[in-house]
């Protein structure tokens, strides 16, 4: 579904039917300090670009919602874990590496034994 901020997320809903205005943010957990989801949080959020990047089927998110510098404005933090790897993941917009290593290699040029002369 579109954010507000106009970027595809599979985790944001929307429910606008007969004049209902509900918007939700379902991987972000409430937080224990106050801190709660709100659809600008969305515009700085870097969920989408994570989803876009990495297509693992292993990786699970979790996000949460710590205050800005000084305490000014809010930003989301996000955690990987790869199931298949058993491990944190240090880089969720890469990835784990270690899933990776079964997909098939490809090359952008023939092999050397197939170019006709």
């Amino acid at each position: 579904m579109r954010t507000p901020a106009g970027t595809e997320c599979p985790y944001y809903y929307a429910d606008y039917f007969r004049g209902r205005e509900y918007e939700e943010c379902r991987l972000v957990e409430p937080s224990q300090s106050g801190r709660s989801w709100s659809p600008d949080v969305c515009e700085r959020c870097p969920v989408p670009e994570i989803v876009r990047a990495n297509g693992c089927k292993h990786m699970s998110l979790h996000a949460s919602i710590e205050s800005g510098f000084l305490g000014f404005g809010q930003k989301v933090v996000v955690t990987a874990y790869c199931a298949r790897a058993g491990e944190a993941v240090k880089e969720p917009l890469v990835g784990c590496g270690h899933c990776h290593e079964d997909l098939p290699s490809f090359s952008l040029a023939p092999p050397e034994e197939n170019i006709p002369d």
